[in-house]
């Protein structure tokens, strides 16, 4: 059965290398899976469009769109955990006198100012004690680099990567950079991402679903256990990337899929609290749509 997983980003980046080595290997082969990965063109919606209008099989998601779409009505759902960490941070040089996130209040902040990222901003500064308010810098879906604020575009920015875009390689020296994970400084727990598809496709073809999980764990698991095994497939995949960034990015990554040993399972630990922020953030209308947001009934037994 040919199978279409639309990924999470404009472009292949190592949080999918557990996919993409489980095709290498004929992981999805052995269990009747011919599977195609994609690249979702913004201009006509994101993964979760293509996956609730049926267009891909699979996608790859952050866990608040899911929430938002579901409670839209969208016929989506988790099926499966990516990520147990977030994956964003907010960076920043020591030339800026910033050194804590309160520091950040009256800065300028680059971001892609949705009312989540906002709504983080505030929260991360408040945590730290700091007054709320703070300029925004509007980078759209642009990730600006060290050197923009070394060159005075923004005081600081939010949403790179600490596992893939901060390791960039930067003209401003290693030690001069400041780099917070936002799950170190206040933010609440959540899914980065999660692995979905869509509830037509999962209650006719339920036995499909579950034998690509099973096969994806396995991927995702040889990954863990050897992140090196993956970097070969980037040269193929996403060769506009230099070697030494895959390297770098996978021993990183790949510590953020699982869960006391465990791939896949979406948590209510993390699940339940964050729909809970999202709403108080004016995000969410109702913080339990979680519950009828993801399904780990697909997954490899436990």
């Amino acid at each position: 059965m040919h199978i279409k997983v639309m990924l999470e980003y404009f472009y292949p980046w190592t949080n999918s290398a557990g996919i993409y080595l489980a095709r290498q290997k004929g992981w999805y082969k052995d269990v009747g899976l011919d599977v195609e990965c994609r690249t979702y063109d913004p201009l006509r919606g994101d993964s979760l469009t293509y996956l609730a209008n049926g267009e891909v099989d699979f996608a790859l998601f952050p866990s608040n769109r899911l929430l938002v779409r579901r409670e839209q009505g969208a016929p989506v759902q988790g099926v499966a955990a990516i990520n147990h960490r977030g994956l964003e941070a907010i960076q920043t040089i020591k030339q800026t006198g910033i050194s804590r996130p309160r520091d950040l209040s009256g800065k300028r902040i680059a971001l892609n100012p949705t009312p989540r990222g906002m709504a983080m901003i505030r929260h991360i500064i408040e945590n730290d004690g700091g007054n709320p308010n703070f300029i925004v810098v509007n980078s759209g879906v642009r990730e600006l680099l060290s050197e923009d604020i070394a060159i005075g575009k923004a005081d600081a920015t939010f949403g790179s990567y600490w596992a893939w875009e901060i390791l960039l390689d930067s003209a401003i020296p290693q030690n001069e950079r400041i780099v917070w994970p936002v799950d170190e400084i206040g933010a609440p727990p959540y899914h980065s991402y999660l692995l979905g598809t869509n509830t037509p496709f999962s209650a006719q073809h339920p036995d499909v679903v579950r034998a690509f999980l099973a096969a994806t764990q396995k991927g995702y698991v040889a990954v863990v256990n050897n992140p090196s095994i993956a970097v070969s497939i980037y040269e193929q995949v996403a060769p506009y990337f230099p070697e030494s960034l895959i390297r770098r990015s996978l021993p990183l990554i790949s510590k953020t899929w699982t869960h006391n040993g465990v791939w896949g399972h979406q948590r209510a630990a993390l699940l339940k609290p964050y729909a809970h922020w999202l709403k108080k953030h004016g995000i969410l209308a109702n913080a339990n749509i979680w519950k009828e947001a993801v399904d780990n009934s697909f997954l490899p037994s436990l």
